[in-house]
C-alpha cells in the first residue's frame, strides 16, 4: 500500500508579498491519485515545526521544494538554499524517511545541492510522473536509477539523469489544501495558476529552458479554465498566469480566453508578456477575459542592448505593445535589466529617453543580470573572462557590461527615478507601503507595481522618488 508524504516548502521570502508554492500543488495532485497520503508544511502559512509535523504525521518519504535560488537583487543578494542542510538534518533526527530534493531552483543546481543538504535523491525538472516512479521503486526496492530527472549518489559522485519533458494534457489539476490558499488569500489576495510550461525563446540569461524544456507545451485551455472555475468557486478574485510567457503563440492565448468567457468568471488576472507579436484584437480578448495588468519582459528599451540580450523584438515594438495594453485599458508595467551585455551609459539614457514615450506605467528595473550555469551568458561570462572557470554560481554572480560599473548604473537609475516616476528602482519605502496597504483596504486588487500606477493617476503628489523591488510572480 502506497505511504505517507510530507511535502515542505523551504521559501520563506516574502517580499514583496508571500507567493503560493504552486509545484506543491502540483506535486499533491500527482501523489494523491497515486494512493499516497499527503501532508504540506509551508513555514509561511503553517507555525507548526519539522520535529511536530514528522512527529504528528510520521511519514514515509518527505519531499521539500525549493523555488527559488535567489532574489535576483545585487544590493542584498538574499539567497534561499542556506537551510536545507539544517531542515535536512532535522528530518533525520525526526524520523528515518528518506528526504527528497526539488522545485525550480534545485532544477538549476541539481548536485550542487543535493551535495550541500545531504538530501537522499532529488528531482530536477518536472516531477508528477517522476517522484511517484521514485516513492514506488523505494517501495519495492527496486532499481530506479533510470528514471527520467533522478538526482542520486553513485559510486561515491552525483548523477543526474536528463529530465523527460512531459505532456501536460495527462496532468491533474493543481491541489491546494484550504487552509493553505487561504493564508496566501488573506496576505495578497491573489492565486496562481499554470498554462503551459517551457521556453523556446533565446534570452541571453533565461534558466527557464533548462527547467521546464526549450519548447512551450500548452495545458489544454479547458482544463485551465476548469481550474480557474475552481478557485473563483473557492473565493478567488484574482488570477496570477506564471507562465515564463503567456503569449507564447496567439492560438494559445485566444484558446484560453476563450474558454474563460464561455464560463463567465469574473476574474481579474495578470500575465507576463513577450512585447512583441500582440494584436489588437488579441489584446481586446485578454482584456475581456479578464486581463487586467499586463507585465512585460522588455528587458531593454534600446534596440541595440535587446539585439545583445536575444530579444529579438525592437522598441518599436515594445511600445506597439504598450500602446496596444492601454487601449485595452489594461494597466501594464516593464521589467528591465540594466548593464548587460551591450549596454553602456549610451545606451541607458536611449533607454530612458524611450521610456518617457511609454504613458501611465511603472518602469521596474534591475541592475546587473544574474548568471546562471548553461545559459548564454554564463558562456559570455566565461569567455570574457570576469568569471573564474570553477565558480558553481550557485552564490549570485552578476553580469556588467565592460564599458559599465555596478556603482555606475546605479548612478544613472537614481537619476531616471528623479528625472521620472514610472522608473522604480531599489527596496519599496514605508510611505510606499502604507499607500498600497490603503488601497487595498479599499479592494484594489492586484500585483504590487499595479498600486504605483493607481497612485500615479489618482495622486500624483503621491509618487516622486518611488522606489519598489522586484516583483515578478515565479
Amino acid at each position: 500500500m502506497p505511504g505517507k508524504v510530507l511535502l515542505i516548502s523551504v521559501n520563506r521570502c516574502a517580499s514583496p508579498y508571500p507567493v503560493f508554492p504552486l509545484g506543491l500543488a502540483c506535486l499533491d495532485a500527482a501523489l494523491r491519485p497515486a494512493g499516497y497520503q499527503t501532508r504540506w508544511l509551508d513555514p509561511q502559512a503553517d507555525a507548526q515545526s519539522v520535529q511536530d509535523a514528522v512527529a504528528s504525521f510520521q511519514p514515509d518519504f518527505v519531499g521539500i521544494s525549493l523555488r527559488n535560488i535567489d532574489d535576483v537583487v545585487i544590493k542584498r543578494r538574499e539567497t534561499f538554499f542556506d537551510p536545507l542542510p539544517a531542515l535536512t538534518e532535522e528530518v533525520r533526527r525526526s524520523c528515518a524517511a528518506p528526504v527528497i530534493l526539488g522545485g525550480s531552483g534545485f532544477s538549476i543546481f541539481p548536485r550542487a545541492l543535493l551535495q550541500l543538504s545531504g538530501a537522499d535523491y532529488g528531482i530536477q525538472g518536472e516531477g508528477e510522473r517522476s517522484l511517484p516512479a521514485l516513492l514506488r521503486g523505494l517501495e519495492q526496492r527496486a532499481d530506479c536509477s533510470a528514471i527520467p530527472g533522478l538526482v542520486y549518489r553513485r559510486n561515491g559522485s552525483i548523477a543526474a539523469n536528463p529530465a523527460r519533458p512531459l505532456d501536460l494534457a495527462e496532468l491533474n489539476p493543481a491541489l491546494r489544501p484550504d487552509s493553505v490558499m487561504g493564508y496566501y488569500l488573506r496576505e495578497t489576495s491573489m492565486m496562481n495558476i499554470q498554462t503551459q510550461r517551457g521556453c523556446s525563446c533565446h534570452c541571453e540569461y533565461c534558466s527557464y529552458p533548462l527547467i521546464e524544456g526549450a519548447r512551450f507545451r500548452p495545458r489544454p485551455a479547458e482544463a485551465v479554465a476548469d481550474e480557474l472555475a475552481d478557485l473563483r468557486r473557492r473565493g478567488v478574485k484574482y488570477g496570477v498566469i506564471v507562465d515564463s510567457i503567456f503569449n507564447s503563440s496567439a492560438a494559445h492565448v485566444a484558446r484560453v480566453c476563450e474558454a474563460i468567457l464561455r464560463r463567465g468568471l469574473n476574474m481579474r488576472w495578470t500575465c507576463f508578456l513577450r512585447p512583441a507579436g500582440l494584436t489588437a484584437d488579441l489584446m481586446r480578448l485578454m482584456a475581456r477575459a479578464g486581463l487586467a495588468h499586463a507585465e512585460f519582459g522588455t528587458d531593454s528599451l534600446c534596440d541595440s542592448v535587446l539585439a545583445a540580450y536575444g530579444k529579438q523584438f525592437t522598441f518599436d515594438d515594445v511600445l506597439h505593445s504598450h500602446e496596444l495594453a492601454c487601449q485595452a485599458k489594461v494597466d501594464s508595467c516593464h521589467f528591465l535589466i540594466c548593464g548587460g551585455p551591450g549596454e553602456d551609459a549610451g545606451t541607458m539614457e536611449e533607454g530612458f529617453r524611450n521610456s518617457l514615450r511609454l504613458k501611465d506605467t511603472a518602469i521596474l528595473a534591475l541592475a546587473g543580470m544574474r548568471v546562471y550555469p548553461g545559459t548564454r551568458l554564463h558562456a559570455r561570462a566565461l569567455r570574457e573572462g570576469p568569471l573564474p572557470p570553477d565558480d558553481g554560481l550557485l552564490q549570485p554572480y552578476y553580469y556588467f557590461s565592460s564599458a559599465l560599473t555596478e556603482d555606475r548604473v546605479f548612478e544613472r537609475l537614481r537619476d531616471f527615478s528623479r528625472r521620472s516616476p514610472a522608473w522604480i528602482v531599489g527596496d519599496p519605502p514605508p510611505r510606499y507601503m502604507e499607500l498600497a496597504a490603503r488601497l487595498r483596504s479599499r479592494g484594489v486588487i492586484g500585483p504590487l507595481w499595479s498600486y504605483w500606477c493607481a497612485a500615479q493617476r489618482l495622486a500624483p503628489a503621491l509618487v516622486q522618488n518611488p522606489s519598489l523591488t522586484n516583483c515578478r510572480h515565479l
